[in-house]
């Protein structure tokens, strides 16, 4: 699956949204996760239309690193490396207005509230830590996470029904 435009509005949009001082790379990985799984559970399809890979830090979109090389290549936004609490931090700058012409006022709310949810209530371990559940532990690093195993992996009776479409949906995804 190549990058999309759409993960890279999405990537846009979040930056446009943040505070350099609030938004690292682990956050905006942790909100285009949690983005996706939520309106994958709510509508059948994810936001940014990229598979996320398994890494040391919990689920990171597949692009994201093109995808950002590409927003800085275009000078829509710009990054800077620091130093923060002895770990490198990347920090991100929105130079232009991202484009939400693809995104509907649906996902809108969704990546908002995602954002929120992680600014206000997580710090880069604490997110990274929720996000690191049994899901992410079953695969190895660089492989491929099934959007619709996050999901599956919520409290909850799974019954025949369940069961039958999560196979469904991991033959899709290889």
């Amino acid at each position: 699956m190549p990058r999309t435009a759409k993960l890279d509005n999405a990537i846009h949009f979040i930056i446009s949204r943040c505070q350099p001082n609030e938004l690292g790379a682990v956050k905006l990985n942790k909100i285009l996760w949690y983005a996706d799984v939520y309106q994958f559970e709510k509508c059948g399809k994810m936001i940014t239309s990229d598979e996320h890979v398994k890494q040391q830090f919990g689920p990171v979109p597949k692009h994201v690193l093109v995808s950002i090389r590409e927003l800085e290549r275009t000078h829509k936004i710009a990054t800077r490396e620091l130093e923060y609490f002895g770990k490198r931090k990347r920090e991100f700058w929105a130079i232009q207005e991202p484009d939400l012409t693809e995104f509907s006022a649906g996902e809108i709310a969704i990546i908002d509230q995602t954002i929120e949810w992680i600014k206000n209530e997580h710090t880069a371990q604490s997110i990274s830590d929720h996000s690191r559940d049994l899901v992410w532990e079953s695969a190895e690093i660089g492989e491929v996470i099934p959007i619709g195993a996050a999901i599956a992996n919520r409290a909850g009776e799974i019954t025949e029904e369940d069961v039958k479409w999560a196979f469904e949906e991991l033959a899709k995804a290889s």
